[in-house]
Protein backbone atom coordinates (compact mmCIF):
# COMPACT_ATOMS: atom_id res chain seq x y z
CA UNK A 1 0.00 0.00 0.00
CA UNK A 2 1.35 3.64 -1.10
CA UNK A 3 0.58 6.43 0.58
CA UNK A 4 0.66 9.73 -0.74
CA UNK A 5 2.73 12.79 1.27
CA UNK A 6 2.20 16.01 0.06
CA UNK A 7 5.63 18.88 0.71
CA UNK A 8 4.80 22.44 0.13
CA UNK A 9 7.15 24.28 -1.15
CA UNK A 10 8.06 28.10 0.32
CA UNK A 11 9.50 31.11 -0.73
CA UNK A 12 12.77 32.60 0.57
CA UNK A 13 13.48 35.88 -0.76
CA UNK A 14 15.48 38.69 -0.42
CA UNK A 15 16.29 41.99 -1.64
CA UNK A 16 19.44 44.39 -1.26
CA UNK A 17 19.86 47.24 -3.43
CA UNK A 18 23.12 49.00 -4.73
CA UNK A 19 23.71 52.28 -6.56
CA UNK A 20 23.75 52.79 -9.73
CA UNK A 21 26.68 54.39 -9.51
CA UNK A 22 28.17 51.91 -7.43
CA UNK A 23 27.32 49.03 -10.05
CA UNK A 24 29.07 51.24 -13.15
CA UNK A 25 32.59 52.26 -11.40
CA UNK A 26 33.09 49.00 -9.30
CA UNK A 27 35.59 47.04 -10.41
CA UNK A 28 34.55 43.90 -9.74
CA UNK A 29 31.01 42.08 -11.43
CA UNK A 30 29.36 43.68 -7.94
CA UNK A 31 25.31 41.76 -9.39
CA UNK A 32 27.31 38.87 -9.24
CA UNK A 33 28.87 39.20 -5.77
CA UNK A 34 25.60 39.86 -4.49
CA UNK A 35 23.67 36.68 -6.37
CA UNK A 36 26.42 34.85 -4.62
CA UNK A 37 25.56 36.04 -1.45
CA UNK A 38 22.26 35.54 -1.31
CA UNK A 39 22.56 32.08 -2.64
CA UNK A 40 24.72 31.30 0.74
CA UNK A 41 22.37 32.51 2.99
CA UNK A 42 19.43 31.05 1.59
CA UNK A 43 21.56 28.04 1.70
CA UNK A 44 21.90 28.67 5.56
CA UNK A 45 18.14 29.55 6.00
CA UNK A 46 17.34 26.06 4.35
CA UNK A 47 19.74 23.71 5.89
CA UNK A 48 18.25 25.10 9.81
CA UNK A 49 14.83 24.70 8.66
CA UNK A 50 16.04 21.24 7.25
CA UNK A 51 16.73 20.31 11.38
CA UNK A 52 14.07 22.34 13.25
CA UNK A 53 11.93 24.11 11.10
CA UNK A 54 8.62 24.28 12.06
CA UNK A 55 6.39 24.22 9.14
CA UNK A 56 5.37 27.82 8.81
CA UNK A 57 6.71 29.20 6.06
CA UNK A 58 9.55 27.11 5.82
CA UNK A 59 10.74 23.24 5.57
CA UNK A 60 9.80 20.78 8.43
CA UNK A 61 12.72 19.97 10.40
CA UNK A 62 12.90 16.60 11.57
CA UNK A 63 13.45 17.37 15.08
CA UNK A 64 10.34 19.10 15.13
CA UNK A 65 8.29 15.43 14.76
CA UNK A 66 7.02 13.79 18.04
CA UNK A 67 10.07 11.98 19.49
CA UNK A 68 9.24 9.17 21.46
CA UNK A 69 11.38 5.91 23.04
CA UNK A 70 12.26 3.85 20.23
CA UNK A 71 10.22 0.87 21.19
CA UNK A 72 7.07 2.85 21.79
CA UNK A 73 7.59 4.62 17.57
CA UNK A 74 4.95 4.21 14.92
CA UNK A 75 4.94 5.79 11.92
CA UNK A 76 4.93 9.64 12.18
CA UNK A 77 7.28 9.64 14.98
CA UNK A 78 10.49 9.49 15.13
CA UNK A 79 12.68 7.25 17.74
CA UNK A 80 15.14 7.90 20.53
CA UNK A 81 17.74 6.06 22.05
CA UNK A 82 18.39 7.26 25.42
CA UNK A 83 22.42 7.52 26.54
CA UNK A 84 21.60 6.64 30.18
CA UNK A 85 23.20 10.08 32.09
CA UNK A 86 20.91 13.87 32.31
CA UNK A 87 22.76 15.70 29.74
CA UNK A 88 25.84 13.79 29.03
CA UNK A 89 27.00 10.07 27.81
CA UNK A 90 27.01 7.63 30.32
CA UNK A 91 30.33 8.04 32.82
CA UNK A 92 31.13 4.37 32.38
CA UNK A 93 30.72 3.10 28.81
CA UNK A 94 29.81 6.45 26.59
CA UNK A 95 30.37 4.67 23.38
CA UNK A 96 27.56 2.28 24.20
CA UNK A 97 24.76 4.80 23.37
CA UNK A 98 26.15 5.12 20.02
CA UNK A 99 26.51 1.62 19.40
CA UNK A 100 22.59 1.09 20.33
CA UNK A 101 21.88 4.13 18.23
CA UNK A 102 23.63 2.52 15.25
CA UNK A 103 22.06 -0.66 15.89
CA UNK A 104 18.41 0.46 16.27
CA UNK A 105 18.38 1.29 12.87
CA UNK A 106 17.28 -1.68 10.30
CA UNK A 107 19.74 -3.29 8.50
CA UNK A 108 18.39 -1.66 5.01
CA UNK A 109 18.76 1.81 5.96
CA UNK A 110 21.79 1.01 7.96
CA UNK A 111 23.85 0.78 4.53
CA UNK A 112 23.55 4.38 3.69
CA UNK A 113 23.40 5.94 6.94
CA UNK A 114 25.26 8.82 8.57
CA UNK A 115 25.26 10.65 11.39
CA UNK A 116 24.73 14.35 12.11
CA UNK A 117 25.72 16.44 15.22
CA UNK A 118 27.30 19.95 15.34
CA UNK A 119 31.09 20.88 15.88
CA UNK A 120 30.66 20.79 20.04
CA UNK A 121 29.08 17.50 20.40
CA UNK A 122 31.67 16.07 17.23
CA UNK A 123 34.49 17.28 19.50
CA UNK A 124 33.01 15.28 22.29
CA UNK A 125 32.69 11.90 20.18
CA UNK A 126 36.13 12.38 18.60
CA UNK A 127 37.78 11.93 21.88
CA UNK A 128 35.71 8.48 22.47
CA UNK A 129 37.58 4.91 22.14
CA UNK A 130 36.67 1.00 22.26
CA UNK A 131 37.99 -1.70 24.87
CA UNK A 132 41.19 -1.82 23.18
CA UNK A 133 42.31 1.58 23.16
CA UNK A 134 41.37 2.65 19.40
CA UNK A 135 39.60 5.60 17.93
CA UNK A 136 35.96 5.45 17.29
CA UNK A 137 36.33 8.31 15.20
CA UNK A 138 38.38 8.24 11.74
CA UNK A 139 39.18 11.49 9.84
CA UNK A 140 38.77 11.16 6.13
CA UNK A 141 42.38 11.02 4.46
CA UNK A 142 41.03 12.13 1.27
CA UNK A 143 39.89 15.87 0.06
CA UNK A 144 36.22 16.23 0.29
CA UNK A 145 35.42 13.22 1.88
CA UNK A 146 33.74 13.09 5.80
CA UNK A 147 35.10 11.98 8.58
CA UNK A 148 34.00 8.40 9.43
CA UNK A 149 32.38 7.29 13.09
CA UNK A 150 32.43 3.84 13.55
CA UNK A 151 32.93 3.72 9.64
CA UNK A 152 29.73 5.69 8.87
CA UNK A 153 30.36 8.99 7.67
CA UNK A 154 29.60 12.12 9.47
CA UNK A 155 27.68 15.81 8.65
CA UNK A 156 28.61 18.30 11.11
CA UNK A 157 26.06 20.81 11.01
CA UNK A 158 25.64 23.66 13.38
CA UNK A 159 21.77 23.21 13.45
CA UNK A 160 21.59 20.61 15.79
CA UNK A 161 21.62 21.07 19.47
CA UNK A 162 24.17 21.28 21.92
CA UNK A 163 25.02 18.63 24.46
CA UNK A 164 22.00 19.01 27.17
CA UNK A 165 19.74 17.51 29.35
CA UNK A 166 17.07 15.74 27.05
CA UNK A 167 18.91 16.86 24.27
CA UNK A 168 18.75 15.12 20.81
CA UNK A 169 21.92 16.52 19.87
CA UNK A 170 22.69 13.62 17.06
CA UNK A 171 21.01 11.90 14.49
CA UNK A 172 21.89 8.91 12.36
CA UNK A 173 19.74 7.72 9.46
CA UNK A 174 19.33 7.22 5.83
CA UNK A 175 18.49 10.82 4.82
CA UNK A 176 18.20 10.13 1.40
CA UNK A 177 15.49 7.83 2.32
CA UNK A 178 14.20 9.71 5.48
CA UNK A 179 13.78 13.30 4.37
CA UNK A 180 12.82 14.75 1.37
CA UNK A 181 13.71 18.19 0.06
CA UNK A 182 11.40 19.28 -2.79
CA UNK A 183 12.46 22.35 -4.68
CA UNK A 184 12.88 24.29 -7.52
CA UNK A 185 17.05 24.44 -7.50
CA UNK A 186 17.27 27.86 -9.53
CA UNK A 187 17.61 31.51 -7.74
CA UNK A 188 15.72 33.61 -9.60
CA UNK A 189 16.82 37.29 -9.29
CA UNK A 190 14.40 40.08 -10.97
CA UNK A 191 16.72 43.57 -11.14
CA UNK A 192 14.62 46.70 -10.91
CA UNK A 193 16.47 49.99 -11.37
CA UNK A 194 13.24 52.28 -11.58
CA UNK A 195 11.27 51.59 -8.04
CA UNK A 196 14.49 52.95 -5.76
CA UNK A 197 16.28 55.44 -7.65
CA UNK A 198 19.29 56.61 -7.74
CA UNK A 199 19.23 52.57 -6.41
CA UNK A 200 19.03 49.41 -7.91
CA UNK A 201 16.48 46.86 -6.51
CA UNK A 202 17.71 42.83 -6.48
CA UNK A 203 14.81 40.93 -5.57
CA UNK A 204 15.75 37.09 -5.12
CA UNK A 205 12.95 34.45 -4.74
CA UNK A 206 13.41 30.62 -4.51
CA UNK A 207 11.01 28.00 -3.44
CA UNK A 208 11.82 24.82 -1.26
CA UNK A 209 10.31 22.69 0.99
CA UNK A 210 11.30 18.71 3.09
CA UNK A 211 9.66 16.83 5.41
CA UNK A 212 10.32 13.21 6.83
CA UNK A 213 8.42 10.66 4.41
CA UNK A 214 10.20 7.80 6.05
CA UNK A 215 10.10 7.53 10.01
CA UNK A 216 11.88 4.28 10.55
CA UNK A 217 15.32 5.22 8.50
CA UNK A 218 15.90 7.79 11.09
CA UNK A 219 17.41 7.08 14.66
CA UNK A 220 17.84 10.04 17.08
CA UNK A 221 20.19 10.04 20.72
CA UNK A 222 19.08 11.43 23.64
CA UNK A 223 20.82 12.83 26.49
CA UNK A 224 18.73 11.57 29.16
CA UNK A 225 18.50 8.99 31.66
CA UNK A 226 15.36 7.01 29.81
Amino acid sequence: MLDRISIRLHELSAMPKASQRLLEDSAFDVEGWLAERIAQKFARAEAAAFVSGDGDGKPMGFLEHTIVADGDAVWGELGYIPTGAAGDFHGANPADALIDLVYALDAGYRANATFIMNSKTAGAVRKMKDADGRFLWADSLAAGEPARLMGYPVLVSEDMPDIAPDAHAIAFGDFRAGYTIAERPDLRVLRDPFSAKPNVLFYATKRVGGDVTDFRAIKLLKFALS
